[in-house]
């Protein structure tokens, strides 16, 4: 049985890294006694797949991990279970059984929604920002560095009065980072940013008839 589980992680959290949040659900798996299966051989591991990293220093309430197991009590019993031995900082909002032949998280996400906090910019300013044909930025790589058009991979750009909201690329594919939307930006308005401004993932979504879908509308709880 797989299981699909959305996740947010907020408060001092967001200074743990990818690998110690694998780590830390691996330890919350057993200690809520979750019946997870474990892969074979001579070093078994949990059979477990996150949808994609969170940068340090971002918060979250749209995190999604994949798990297979052999049995389940109810979503309702299962996000109890798993809260009680989560510290604070992260709380397991839906846990669903995925439909047989589902691909896991990380293959499949195409796209995340992003909310900057910062008072910085006007209406107007990120309204004329997104209006425009082509969005270009040098984008580095540890290998190189190019000019590219990250306009296509804007699906939603909109101001709001605590801060700017964005739909953006994410994933294999294509793959946009909000803090380089905010980079074209500053360049556009000549405005400059603050050293530390709180970005928080919202959602994740997948490709499903060219339209994106969000992980948590894959599968159903279990009753």
């Amino acid at each position: 049985m797989k299981i699909r589980i959305r996740f947010e992680k907020q408060g001092q959290m967001k200074f743990i890294g990818h690998l110690d949040m694998v780590r830390y659900f691996q330890k919350v798996m057993r200690r809520a006694n979750v019946d997870i299966c474990y892969s074979e051989g001579f070093s078994p591991h949990q059979k477990m797949s996150f949808a994609a990293p969170l940068s340090v220093g971002v918060i979250s309430k749209g995190e999604y991990f994949d798990i297979e197991v052999n049995s389940s009590l109810s979503s309702k019993e299962m996000i109890k279970n798993i809260n009680a031995q989560n510290v604070e900082g992260v709380k397991v909002v839906s846990y669903k059984e995925l439909p047989e032949g589902a691909k896991n998280a990380m293959s499949i996400v195409a796209g995340a929604d992003y909310f900057v906090y910062t008072d910085l910019f006007t209406e107007e300013q990120v309204n004329d920002f997104y209006a425009q044909d082509e969005i270009n930025i040098l984008k580095k790589t540890k290998k190189s560095e190019k000019i590219v058009d990250i306009k296509p991979m804007i699906h939603e750009m909109k101001f709001n009065e605590d801060g700017i909201f964005m739909k953006v690329s994410q994933g294999s594919a294509a793959n946009l980072k909000p803090d380089l939307v905010m980079s074209a930006l500053e360049q556009f308005t000549g405005a400059k940013l603050p050293e530390f401004v709180q970005y928080e993932r919202m959602d994740m979504y997948c490709l499903e008839n060219d339209k994106l879908v969000s992980l948590s509308e894959i599968g159903g709880n279990i009753e």
